[in-house]
């Protein structure tokens, strides 16, 4: 039986703020944007290329605190490629950290919510 993450949620304190540098500077598809009530507001945006979402917004529930978020990590093709394009974008981004299990690039969203991006070592290139 498979089992596929869906959805991981990102508290955010300003939505909109959020959902601004996710979209326009990381470049995610922004798929949902529903105010449920005047306590929930439900936004789903996707990394290009993922099969798993992101879920920021109000009311969604949850303890974690804006800014507190720094367990995500995703698979990227090229760190020196994506390190010059977000820098291009202006975006704040540490990197490249070469390790003997990848290459590494970190970048936080406005909260300070951390991500880590890694390309993956070419395995065949080793012994």
């Amino acid at each position: 039986m498979d089992w596929k993450i869906e959805l991981i949620h990102v508290p955010v304190t300003d939505v909109d703020r959020a959902k601004a540098f996710y979209v326009d500077k990381l470049g995610f598809n922004a798929d949902h944007d529903f105010q449920v009530s005047d306590e929930v507001r439900f936004v789903q945006l996707t990394p290009p290329g993922s099969a798993c979402s992101i879920a920021i917004g109000t009311g969604l529930g949850g303890t974690l605190e804006p800014g507190r978020q720094d367990t995500i990590q995703v698979v990227i093709a090229d760190a020196d490629a994506v390190l010059a394009d977000l820098r291009a974008k202006g975006v704040e981004a540490n990197g490249v950290d070469e390790q003997a299990w990848g290459r590494f690039v970190s970048v936080a969203d406005p909260d300070g919510n951390v991500w880590t991006l890694q390309q993956l070592p070419d395995y065949s290139q080793q012994a």
